[in-house]
C-alpha cells in the first residue's frame, strides 16, 4: 500500500494551482488590454485609499464610543 501512495503524492504535489507570474515584457506586448490593465491598477489604488479611510473612520467611532 505504501508503494501506491508514493505516485499519488507525487502527482498531487506536482499540480500547482497558481500559474507562474508573467514577465513585465510579456504583459506589455499586448496593447489591446493595456487600458483595462491600467484601469484595474487605478481601481486597486483607489480601493486601498478607501480601505484606509474606512479604517480611520472606524477608529474614530471606536474612540468616540469608549468616551
Amino acid at each position: 500500500m505504501r508503494w501506491s501512495l508514493i505516485p499519488l503524492a507525487l502527482m498531487v504535489t506536482a499540480c500547482d494551482p497558481t500559474p507562474p507570474p508573467q514577465p513585465e515584457a510579456e504583459r506589455q506586448a499586448n496593447p489591446m488590454f493595456e487600458t483595462q490593465i491600467e484601469a484595474m491598477e487605478k481601481a486597486r489604488a483607489v480601493e486601498s485609499q478607501l480601505n484606509a479611510a474606512v479604517e480611520a473612520q472606524r477608529k474614530q467611532l471606536d474612540e468616540a464610543a469608549q468616551q
